[in-house]
């Protein structure tokens, strides 16, 4: 199991390496990902190694999210003082990425064609 964790902090270690190094816009553990993906494609043998641990990570997955409401627990006042403009931008980001969805969904479909049928 420290093998499996070591592999998978490695892979991430790389992505933010690469990420930071190269001055990319990708999150690092987002190229490690990728990279670790290349790597069990081209190796399957290491897939063993670190399915395991990898599935017992992700089925415990919720327990990253304890911060996170902590954090809200922790500065309800704020929520209390600023909840109305929380909510307003929640309501129009999520409204105007909707929106953007379907703008380039319909756009998609036009220039391929599709939108004739």
């Amino acid at each position: 199991m420290i093998r499996a964790v070591a592999v998978l902090l490695l892979f991430q270690l790389g992505g933010e390496v690469a990420a930071r190094g190269l001055g990319l816009p990708i999150p690092g553990p987002v190229l490690g990902l990728a990279a670790m993906f290349a790597a069990l494609v081209l190796r399957p043998a290491l897939r063993p190694q670190v399915e395991a641990t990898a599935t017992t990570i992700l089925k415990h997955l919720s327990l990253l999210f304890v911060p996170a409401g902590v954090g809200v627990i922790a500065h309800l006042d704020t929520f209390g003082r600023e909840g109305p403009a929380l909510l307003a931008a929640l309501v129009v980001s999520t409204t105007a990425s909707i929106l953007a969805g379907v703008y380039a969904f319909r756009l998609v479909a036009r220039l391929t064609g599709a939108d004739d049928a």
